[in-house]
């Protein structure tokens, strides 16, 4: 009995649990141009760029971007200061205001999926040794088998892409698809999705080692 009620309370702790798992980040995918010119981050300008529609919000998830990337010694602004709103769907004056602001590169921010998943545990058992000769011996060999059941639980799963291009010549320098689990708080979702960017970004060699 004492058995039976640990593994009940041990499931369904998970259950509540299972939720309000911290979030993390991690990138799914990622590409780094080979044939692109190099780029020292630790001598240009950057402008970052987070593309939703709300001005207001748009502002906001910048200056944390940027504040991000700055707390790793990249010298970063928010795109918004650089590009007002009326400058959005005009390439052209776009790239002239960029270039005329000494920005270097860019880093583009852009939510691409909102998903619920939901995921499940199978149960576990525990098998004794078969004993199949006899009813006898079945019969306790069965009883002595422990199964707990399984459970379920949902996710809330953001899918954003980060692309980097440079603004002198043009061209990407390095794309990447994240997913991150249940983000609660912005700043901290921000934080873990730079972290995770720029472990890739080292490993691509666009960014030194610590």
């Amino acid at each position: 009995m004492k058995m039976k009620n640990t593994l009940r309370f041990f499931c369904a702790l998970l259950l509540i649990l299972a939720p309000g798992f911290a979030a993390s980040t991690k990138y799914k995918s990622v590409f780094s141009n080979p044939v692109a010119r190099p780029v020292d981050f630790a001598k240009i300008k950057m402008a970052a760029f987070v593309l939703i529609p709300d001005a207001v919000f748009r502002e906001g998830r910048e200056e944390t971007l940027a504040g991000e990337l700055r707390g790793r010694e990249v010298d970063c602004i928010a795109g918004h200061l650089v590009l007002p709103a009326s400058l959005e769907k005009d390439r052209a004056k776009s790239i002239e205001r960029l270039k005329q602001s000494g920005i270097g590169a860019v880093i583009l921010m852009r939510l691409v999926g909102d998903e619920e998943r939901v995921s499940s545990s199978m149960g576990v058992g525990w098998y004794g040794q078969p004993m199949y000769p006899s009813f006898s011996n079945y019969w306790s060999y069965g009883w002595s088998t422990v199964y707990a059941t399984g459970y379920t639980w949902k996710d809330r799963v953001l899918t954003l892409e980060a692309l980097i291009y440079s603004i002198e010549s043009d061209e990407l320098i390095w794309a990447g698809r994240s997913e991150t689990e249940n983000p609660k708080d912005i700043r901290k979702f921000v934080k873990d999705l730079i972290d995770a960017t720029a472990k890739e970004l080292r490993k691509a060699g666009l960014l030194p080692k610590k």
